[in-house]
């Protein structure tokens, strides 16, 4: 069964090169031409993955992203005109799961979309037990956290990184070694990306954020 892409842009020509392209390339698509249509569409349909643009009309793409993430895990990928530093590090603090910058090349948006699928959709030999530490229980099966028995909302990557770090308590993990765990490696991650998702999983652990701990000028690890 082909897969679902909402595709939330509101330049008209863009929003139909885009779903064209991609509905060639065997996806079924849907489209949004703003932010309050994007949240409309994706509570009725339940797409597989989320094109999102980030400047739209009555709902900004950086609201609609916060919204989303806190309704499902759902992969999103952000399209940007803004070629900075900080316009991506806030896509990937708000919970997007990758982010693309204007001009790009429809192949080239097509390739992230399957690798991000990809690690979405996959589980990895081995990492499907329950694994329960300090009063965390991560269960990536159900692609769940309880912490103290009460549920807390990640986004895929942040689980990964729990995940990753959780499985060999106090062991040292470098920011490298960490996005190729958590993102793969056909994605460019800077350090700056890796430390802003530490900063948002601390904060949604609460007190037991202080598992995750800074290694200085290595990385970071999970205390025993």
């Amino acid at each position: 069964m082909a897969r679902t892409i909402l595709v939330v842009e509101d330049e008209p020509t863009l929003r139909e090169t885009l779903a064209e392209a991609l509905e060639t390339d065997g996806f079924h698509v849907i489209t949004a031409a703003d932010g309050r249509e994007a949240l409309t569409r994706f509570r009725a349909d339940r797409p597989d993955l989320v094109l999102l643009d980030l400047m739209l009309p009555e709902l900004s793409g950086v609201e609609v992203c916060r919204i989303l993430r806190a309704e499902s895990a759902t992969p999103i990928i952000m399209l940007t005109a803004k070629d900075s530093e900080l316009d991506k590090v806030v896509g990937l603090e708000l919970g997007a799961d990758d982010y693309v910058t204007k001009p790009f090349s429809p192949k080239v948006l097509v390739a992230r979309i399957r690798a991000v699928l990809r690690r979405h959709e996959a589980k990895p030999p081995g990492e499907s037990a329950v694994l329960k530490i300090h009063d965390i229980s991560i269960n990536p099966g159900r692609h769940e956290v309880l912490v103290a028995g009460k549920p807390v909302e990640l986004t895929y990557t942040e689980f990964r990184i729990l995940h990753f770090l959780a499985r060999r308590p106090g062991w040292v993990f470098t920011r490298g070694q960490i996005v190729e765990a958590a993102r793969g490696e056909e994605i460019a991650v800077t350090d700056r990306s890796v430390d802003v998702h530490i900063v948002s999983l601390r904060r949604k652990l609460g007190d037991h954020g202080e598992y995750v701990e800074t290694v200085r000028g290595v990385g970071y690890r999970f205390g025993e």
